[in-house]
């Protein structure tokens, strides 16, 4: 344990030169945007005294090496600065809206997790069968159709057609109130405190843009679930097991499945850490109030402070993922523990 923790400690020491380059690149390639954060924030009706005045108020009139140094300095007192195209902080606004990214990107995963990698190990066991055949169709599918499409027809075929959804309105219909903040997720607050017609309401608004996700994050998973299957049943020690007389069940879930984990958690993790940041389009289509809708918003008025806040956020939950892989490995397989590397 002692071996471990220090491990963890080294990797979070490694993380800080990649947490500083990211901070690096973002402050410079966001200057680099087109368009001036004064103006916007100054209004079209702004005198060209008035925007100098809010140039210098935001600090923008400084060279960019004093600007830089001005914004580590806040960073470290955990001022991500003020957001200009809300007004609010940038750390209120990405705390307020990651919660809703989390619970759609997650709840995306859960799902198509529990349909790829069944469907992966089965389409491992019965190579050349029909399930194999649905296992490809569906990764095909997954990787071919553009989530802003499977959205629409999903809204069109469900919400328009059949009237059986709710409307794609953000995360709850105008008919229910937001339960308590606790977590920020919807499902788990209103749990809390019992108001299962808010968490029936809450889950109803999930089901659609879950399913959107979960049909795109499904195709890499359940690829690399039969790839990995495929790879391990046909490996020697699956072979000396089935020589040594193991039951099929103990040799599949035992031997072959643990072993093809390995992959499939690396896969996992990547696809998490790249839906959580690219699921912009599936939270414009459903007007889910997400911080990828946050993010382009930020871009398009050249909102500094809101856009190197994502970028940073999107790195420090990146480095964190990583971490929660590399411990997983330990459990799945010790001879990947963390005082092996």
């Amino acid at each position: 344990m002692a071996v471990r923790g220090t491990s963890v400690l080294t990797r979070i020491a490694q993380a800080i030169p990649v947490l500083f380059g990211v901070i690096v690149i973002s402050f410079v390639l966001t200057r680099a945007l087109p368009g001036d954060p004064a103006v916007q924030f100054a209004g079209i009706m702004a005198t060209p005294e008035t925007i100098e005045e809010t140039r210098a108020k935001l600090g923008l009139d400084k060279p960019l090496p004093e600007q830089f140094v001005v914004y580590l300095g806040q960073l470290f007192q955990g001022d991500l600065g003020q957001s200009v195209s809300t007004g609010r902080p940038v750390l209120t606004e990405l705390t307020s809206r990651l919660p809703a990214s989390l619970e759609l990107t997650l709840s995306a995963l859960l799902l198509s997790c529990l349909v790829a990698v069944p469907l992966g190990v089965l389409a491992a066991t019965r190579p050349g069968s029909w399930v194999d055949q649905i296992c490809r169709l569906l990764v095909t599918m997954g990787v071919s159709l553009p989530t802003f499409f499977t959205g629409v027809m999903l809204i069109y075929i469900f919400y328009y057609l059949l009237g059986i959804s709710p409307s794609p309105l953000g995360r709850l219909d105008f008919i229910y109130l937001d339960p308590p903040h606790v977590t920020g997720f919807f499902l788990i607050d209103a749990a809390l405190v019992g108001d299962w017609e808010t968490w029936f309401g809450a889950f109803k608004q999930l089901i659609l843009p879950a399913v959107t996700l979960a049909l795109f994050t499904l195709a890499p998973i359940a690829r690399m679930t039969r790839a990995a299957m495929l790879s391990a049943l046909s490996s020697d020690y699956i072979r000396t097991a089935r020589a040594a007389g193991l039951g099929s069940g103990r040799i599949l879930y035992g031997y072959a499945f643990r072993n093809a984990l390995l992959p499939v958690v690396t896969t996992l993790g990547m696809v998490f850490s790249f839906v959580l940041g690219a699921n912009v389009l599936v939270e414009k289509v459903f007007a889910w109030p997400g911080i990828g809708s946050y993010a382009v918003e930020a871009l398009i008025v050249s909102d500094y402070a809101a856009v190197q806040g994502f970028v940073l956020a999107m790195a420090f939950l990146f480095v964190f993922l990583n971490l929660v892989i590399d411990l997983a490995y330990s459990l799945i397989d010790p001879r990947f523990g963390t005082s092996g590397k």
